[in-house]
């Protein structure tokens, strides 16, 4: 798909009836050839755990985008543009959630349902804000606004 067209895309309003693995998100495993020269103007944040290396992944997602709960290993995320609201649970409590759906529709459909003892740790951040997540955390990421991001993972 051409970039303008993704763009384009990018920037129409969310589908409900979207599945997850359906849903156009650039983001992950980005090519550092491509990217280098962004990658090397980066000045990432003054954070580093001791013995770890830093990967960085970039991203742009549309308003209503994000992806589902999963975990990983230790890192942060960096929004440059937009907001981007994050949900959390410790890697004790694995969240209810169908890995195929958005997470749009987990907050407009199972959300609501939760007991307040049962509802993830939430945050919202914005430009030049930071959020550290820790290896084996069930997250999930909810796009405010049309996001440009970047993700340092650590390994």
């Amino acid at each position: 798909m051409p970039f303008q067209e993704y763009v384009e895309h990018l920037l129409e309003p969310q589908d409900l009836d979207l599945l997850g693995s359906d849903t156009l998100y650039f983001f992950g495993d980005n090519n550092f050839t491509e990217w280098g020269s962004l990658f090397q103007k980066y000045v990432p944040p003054p954070f580093r755990l001791p013995g770890t290396t830093s990967a960085y992944s970039f991203g742009i997602a549309g308003s209503g985008s994000g992806v589902p709960f999963h975990w990983h290993g230790p890192g942060f995320s960096e929004v440059i543009f937009g907001r981007k609201r994050w949900f959390l649970y410790p890697p004790e409590h694995t969240p209810e959630f169908h890995p195929n759906r958005t997470t749009l529709s987990w907050l407009l459909d199972t959300y609501p349902r939760l007991p307040p003892e049962a509802r993830p740790l939430e945050c919202t951040i914005r430009p030049g804000e930071v959020l550290y997540f820790p290896a084996r955390w069930w997250h999930a990421t909810l796009n405010l606004d049309t996001s440009v991001f970047i993700s340092t993972f650590l390994g």
